[in-house]
């Protein structure tokens, strides 16, 4: 049996489409309302704060704190079944966003992962796009 692939993104979402380019590039980026200065993730049409359509494109350094995760110790889906035990967790950016991503790079996640714990983003190459995770800083 072949090895299982990774389930992958439309890249060419219109809302998220900007966001998966600049992943190809292994830039992790965010938007920001003009008007307001609220800072929106995920990527969409309209500001979360004021309702404003001038959003622009902002990129992050890639460093943050976990702010919660959990540990995946049983999956159906054959990717994630050969990662078991696996931690999916909230990001906190430092530039404001809150992303959903993996911690890679610990031998156990139950006891490598900590909430507060400072994290780094690593980028999984693909054709179309990259995916971001993170590691412990």
């Amino acid at each position: 049996m072949a090895d299982a692939k990774r389930p992958l993104p439309n890249p060419n979402e219109y809302d998220t489409r900007e966001f998966w380019a600049a992943t190809k590039e292994q830039k992790l980026v965010y938007q920001q309302c003009d008007h307001c200065g609220t800072v929106v993730f995920h990527p969409r049409r309209h500001c979360t704060g004021c309702l404003g359509n001038a959003l622009s494109w902002r990129e992050a350094a890639g460093t943050g704190t976990v702010y919660t995760f959990s540990v995946v110790r049983q999956s159906y889906h054959p990717f994630f079944r050969a990662q078991v035990p696996y931690a999916v967790a909230w990001i906190d950016l430092d530039e404001g966003p809150r992303i959903l991503s993996n911690i890679i790079g610990v031998a156990d996640p139950a006891k490598d992962v900590a909430i507060g714990q400072r994290v780094t983003v690593v980028w999984e190459p693909h054709e179309d796009l990259s995916i971001p995770l993170f590691r412990p800083a």
